[in-house]
């Protein structure tokens, strides 16, 4: 009995293919798992541009660091499109390996058995509200919904949702792309619902702002990114803070003149998820990536472009976060709430009934 119990222990411990580890130990540990991912050389990602949430700096540093080549398909895409791709590719090697995701999307894709669990090494420290207890998808980074307004060009900038309602804002009001698909706009519409009355359980007075903002003629639908700031196009743009703050940078030198506030009628704070597909075509590199991500190096390159990292509160208390680059963050009163899977699933389902009918495409 005593020789059975040995072999069975020697096999529970047996390191097994990166392709089904859910852990880093499972293959056999770190060390292992960086040959297998080496190995492979390859890391396909998905909707990651280079300038949202510093993504050029965390790609350029995994390459550095891993000799893993890392490509990055549809760089401009959004949440929904990298689960149809995912799904349209499913079993080849152009597949994406890893995903990041607005965590209703990141639900979404674990109940449709889309996801691998594996659990980063910093797992137990990821707050229990922002990841999945099977360890499919968890929170990496995120940010406040914040106004973006060119001071060049806009005389008075907009400081709430209210103020956006004002004629002088006529056809400059943008976000990125449409709340159905994308995780930064479905945030903006949650936010406006929570300052025009409603709450985590009802999401459509958002909708019904964004009605009224488009029906006054200042809804702008082109999509707010640097270019089409210094050109003028969009000179007011709803978008996570990280994105506004990274702008200021981004455009000096261009006579853009970039301020950023959070609304203080709609103040809304979200996370993005990572996870990894359940086939990817580059397991070992895919589960590297994500380790990566959620180490103190990762974590804080994530603040160079002004992302609040999901485990900055672990790394102030043990010492390894930058503080330079965290004492840049705007100051928020009070503790962000979260909606709940729940409420998230039934804000979403809301938004993809009623966004085209009353606001349009």
């Amino acid at each position: 009995m005593l020789g059975l119990g040995a072999c069975q222990e020697a096999r529970s411990t047996r390191p097994v293919a990166p392709s089904r580890a859910g852990s880093a130990a499972e293959v056999g540990g770190m060390a292992a798992l960086i040959k297998a991912a080496k190995k492979e050389g390859r890391l396909n990602a998905i909707t990651l541009p280079r300038e949202w949430a510093n993504y050029g700096g965390l790609i350029d540093g995994f390459q550095k660091k891993y000799g893993i080549k890392v490509t990055v398909d549809n760089p401009y895409g959004h949440s929904q499109q990298e689960i149809d791709a995912l799904k349209r590719h499913r079993g080849q090697k152009r597949a994406p390996d890893v995903l990041d995701l607005g965590d209703s999307f990141a639900q979404s894709a674990a109940r449709q058995n889309l996801l691998a669990p594996y659990r980063v090494a910093q797992f137990d420290q990821i707050p229990p509200e922002q990841k999945d207890a099977k360890a499919r998808w968890y929170n990496n980074y995120g940010g406040y919904v914040s106004i973006g307004c060119d001071a060049t060009r806009v005389r008075s900038c907009p400081e709430s949702f209210a103020d956006l309602l004002q004629p002088e804002y006529k056809g400059l009001v943008a976000m990125h792309g449409v709340p159905t698909i994308a995780g930064s706009a479905f945030a903006a519409v949650y936010a406006a619902a929570l300052a025009n009355g409603g709450s985590f359980d009802d999401i459509e007075p958002g909708i019904d702002f964004f009605a009224r903002l488009d029906n006054v003629g200042n809804y702008n639908r082109t999509d707010p990114n640097p270019s089409a700031i210094a050109k003028g196009k969009t000179p007011i743009s709803i978008e996570w803070d990280y994105l506004n703050l990274a702008h200021v940078d981004q455009l000096r030198g261009t006579g853009v003149n970039w301020k950023v506030s959070i609304p203080f009628d709609g103040s809304f704070s979200q996370y993005y998820a990572q996870a990894i597909n359940k086939n990817a075509p580059h397991p070992a590199a895919a589960r590297l990536w994500e380790e990566y991500l959620f180490s103190p190096e990762g974590q804080n390159l994530r603040l160079v472009d002004y992302a609040r990292p999901v485990l900055m509160d672990v790394m102030a208390k043990n010492g390894t976060l930058d503080k330079t680059l965290a004492a840049r963050l705007p100051t928020v009163e009070g503790t962000p709430r979260f909606p709940t899977e729940d409420q998230l699933n039934k804000a979403l389902r809301t938004v993809r009934e009623n966004w085209a009918k009353t606001v349009g495409g």
